[in-house]
């Protein structure tokens, strides 16, 4: 029985972590396209060195975002 328990479990744990990494890679690339069309004449990089705190917390914003991914998915 607990060896049926386990095996169980890994599926399970399998099954999110594929659903992690797929949402995961669906974001990145809709944060590439946003960051491509809507912010190609801003440098996040420059304008963070510079004490931009809007840009501070845009970024912020997009590690809050894979975090929430990550752990949603791994939480099934």
């Amino acid at each position: 029985m607990e060896a049926q328990f386990f095996l169980s479990t890994l599926i399970q744990l399998g099954i999110n972590l594929i659903y992690t990494l797929f949402a995961l890679l669906i974001g990145v690339i809709a944060l590439k396209i946003v960051d491509n069309v809507l912010l190609k004449d801003v440098d996040i990089q420059k304008q963070l060195q510079n004490g931009n705190m809007a840009v501070a917390v845009f970024a912020s914003t997009i590690l809050i975002f894979v975090a929430l991914i990550v752990s949603f998915g791994l939480k099934g």
